[in-house]
């Protein structure tokens, strides 16, 4: 075959493969494709229980995960540095900023107010691994209105929530607590269960379970720390 003869021939066959290749990209580019390839945005499920969440904070979200007393009392100067730098730095109001701390394994008992404390101090201790020189388990949160026998520097449950700040209480550890509570005392595990849940600290909320609480706010816009 001549020169001639092949010209059109391979003109033919790379205009195919020109067409081929247009057909790919813009088959790519469809949203159908985008979204078998995984790129589709994702919107996570809305839930009644967790809108709390959205009441908080025009500006800025924070919410600081706590599982051990030791995280719990390194959270509470964090969360007040966070609401005082953007006070001093930014000229931002506490209200401009949506704080939630997260109480859930050992933490949670420091979710419970001074009276659940008074009452069932010995085993919130416990399960909570209170440090305590004098042998004895408080009476009272010992971080909710004064820092017993921890330091930090004078901040306290009380103080944050008179700031804004949020609390967001494990409800499978109270569970937990309420069945240890009701062991230790001889009574009743749904009713302690129920006692606990109504005796929560200053802007607590009871959630399903901690670790939802540490998902359903990072869904709402909250930036995670891990005290």
């Amino acid at each position: 075959m001549s020169a001639t003869q092949q010209g059109p021939v391979a003109r033919r066959s790379f205009l195919s493969r020109l067409t081929a290749g247009l057909g790919l990209v813009g088959l790519a580019a469809t949203p159908g494709i985008a979204q078998a390839q995984g790129q589709s945005a994702y919107r996570p499920t809305r839930h009644k229980e967790d809108d709390w969440l959205d009441t908080l904070g025009t500006q800025h979200r924070f919410v600081f995960d706590t599982t051990t007393t030791a995280a719990f009392l390194n959270a509470l100067p964090f969360a007040n540095n966070f609401l005082t730098a953007n006070q001093t730095g930014y000229g931002l109001k506490d209200s401009d900023s949506g704080v939630v701390i997260v109480a859930r394994h050992l933490s949670t008992a420091y979710g419970y107010n001074d009276a659940m404390w008074a009452k069932y101090g010995a085993t919130l201790a416990a399960r909570a691994s209170v440090p305590d020189s004098a042998g004895t388990a408080p009476t009272q949160n010992p971080f909710n209105n004064v820092a017993l026998d921890l330091t930090t520097r004078g901040i306290t449950v009380k103080s944050l929530a008179d700031r804004g700040v949020h609390f967001a209480v494990c409800g499978m550890a109270t569970r937990f607590l309420a069945g240890q509570i009701a062991q230790a005392t001889g009574g009743n595990a749904d009713a302690v269960n129920a006692e606990l849940a109504a005796n929560l600290v200053t802007n607590a909320h009871l959630m399903a379970a901690g670790i939802v609480a540490v998902n359903r706010a990072q869904e709402r816009g909250y930036t995670l720390a891990t005290a």
